[in-house]
């Protein structure tokens, strides 16, 4: 998942690294490395939703008066979500691919 950086733009996102053994095969660590990848991906967006909302909440009881970072907070958490659908999306599109070809 790609981050903004408020000074210098959108940071490239970090990818597993895994080792090939021989034979082409994938080691079962990629396996694992993706569940992890995948996990802390949607671990991330849950913890931008949390901080949008404490934001959110932080701004009506009256706690800040600053709006520009609670816009920023929900901003940050609706792109990330929009992403994270956007990547299900595709899983699910390259699923249904993989289960219509024929063997």
């Amino acid at each position: 998942m790609t981050t903004v950086n408020p000074v210098g733009g959108p940071t490239p996102p970090s990818l597993p690294t895994g080792k090939a053994v021989a034979g082409g095969q994938n080691s079962p660590d990629l396996k694992s490395g993706f569940g992890q990848m995948l996990r802390s991906c949607i671990d991330k967006v849950d913890g931008d939703q949390h901080v949008s909302t404490a934001a959110i909440q932080d701004l009506l009881s009256g706690k800040t008066q600053d709006v520009l970072p609670v816009v920023a907070a929900v901003a940050k958490a609706d792109l990330s979500f929009k992403l994270l659908i956007g990547v299900r999306n595709k899983v699910i599109e390259a699923y249904k691919q993989t289960m219509n070809m024929q063997i």
